[in-house]
């Protein structure tokens, strides 16, 4: 099997965009302080993020998932311990799919 120039030459092409955008934001903020409002909103992307993730596949998911995610809550409100939490859920999840399954 022998590589096309044409394919590598793309490939080499979307590594150096990727590239010069990851270094490109580092190098912007280097140089320059970005308001307080955008500050305030990077600190909460990541979390928009993984409820843009989470909201579609609940949304699909039966009475389970929710109970499981519900769990998960309780856990990281009682706890403060993400991988508890995270833990908790799975295993509620496992545990209600597959022991009412089982009956």
């Amino acid at each position: 099997m022998m590589l096309r120039w044409d394919v590598l030459a793309a490939i080499l092409g979307m590594a150096v965009a990727s590239y010069l955008c990851r270094a490109g934001g580092y190098a912007v903020l280097r140089v320059t302080r970005p308001p307080r409002f955008v500050q305030a909103m990077l600190q909460h992307l990541p979390g928009a993020i993984f409820i843009a993730f989470l909201a579609p596949a609940l949304a699909q998911s039966g009475w389970s998932a929710w109970a499981a995610a519900a769990a998960t809550i309780a856990t990281q409100a009682a706890f403060g311990r993400l991988a508890l939490s995270i833990a908790a859920g799975v295993g509620a999840l496992w545990l209600l799919r597959y022991s009412v399954s089982a009956w």
